[in-house]
């Protein structure tokens, strides 16, 4: 699968193979560049290089080269991550870049983006799940109609914002890999973050109430709204895992945690 790539941009293997369900990864060198070849195996993923190449390095990792079916991005080196940020005890720090880089995806372009998927298309696994399971599933799937029903401030969302996939780029700062490519609300945007980046920090006391807070006033938006929106996406998160047979354990604590804030 990459042999072709590897001879067609001039590339030498730098790692070994990374395997997921939606592509195939392959750390490269491209000259005395680091990249990271993705060939995607999933519509998602295609929709999601489109998108990457249309931010043009502003706000997301540097598009190198690109055809269909893959995408050659250049690949960050071994920096402080987010997610270490957090458990150094910087939780407030890392929110707070994660905001910037989302502004800056969110920022208007001058050409029109590729084709996305609609937020409320995105949404489409929250109402049988909520069906079958009912509970919370059901609260939050009512709070996510009403939100799909009056969206605002609409953009192009990366639809997949979390402390993994935002990346310390040395002096280009942190960048976003691995886009959705959603249209919708920007709100929606800064949900994931409050269910990540593990079950020791999202679900701990005080931290949600503590985050809402400081991503509200640094994004510029209501913090009941975000809040609204924290629930349904966790519960939509939940929805997707168990659709693919995983654990939706912490996705459903964090939707409680928000949706008990939400109805003081």
């Amino acid at each position: 699968m990459f042999a072709a790539y590897l001879r067609r941009w001039g590339l030498a293997q730098d790692g070994e193979p990374i395997v997921t369900p939606t592509s195939r990864l392959l750390p490269v060198r491209y000259g005395d560049q680091f990249a990271m070849l993705k060939i995607a195996t999933a519509c998602e993923e295609k929709v999601g290089a489109r998108l990457m190449q249309w931010w043009g390095g502003r706000g997301a990792a540097p598009v190198l080269a690109h055809d269909d079916d893959a995408i050659l991005l250049e690949r960050a080196q071994n920096a402080p991550s987010l997610i270490q940020l957090v458990h150094n005890g910087s939780d407030d720090e890392a929110s707070l870049i994660i905001c910037e880089t989302v502004a800056a995806l969110h920022a208007p372009r001058p050409v029109a983006p590729p084709p996305l998927v609609p937020l409320d298309l995105w949404f489409d696994a929250l109402r049988p799940a909520a069906k079958t399971h009912g509970g919370i599933l059901q609260v939050a799937a009512s709070v996510a109609a009403k939100l799909l029903a009056e969206q605002r401030d609409i953009c192009v969302l990366h639809g997949d914002i979390h402390h993994g996939n935002i990346l310390n780029f040395g002096p280009r700062g942190w960048l976003a890999i691995d886009p959705k490519g959603l249209m919708g609300e920007r709100t929606f945007d800064y949900a994931n973050l409050f269910c990540n980046p593990d079950d020791s920090v999202a679900t701990k006391p005080g931290r949600l109430t503590r985050q809402l807070v400081i991503v509200s006033r640094a994004a510029g938006f209501d913090a009941r709204r975000l809040l609204a929106w924290v629930v349904a996406w966790a519960a939509l998160s939940a929805a997707f895992l168990l659709q693919n047979g995983l654990s939706p354990e912490r996705a459903l604590r964090v939707t409680e945690l928000a949706a008990a804030e939400f109805t003081k």
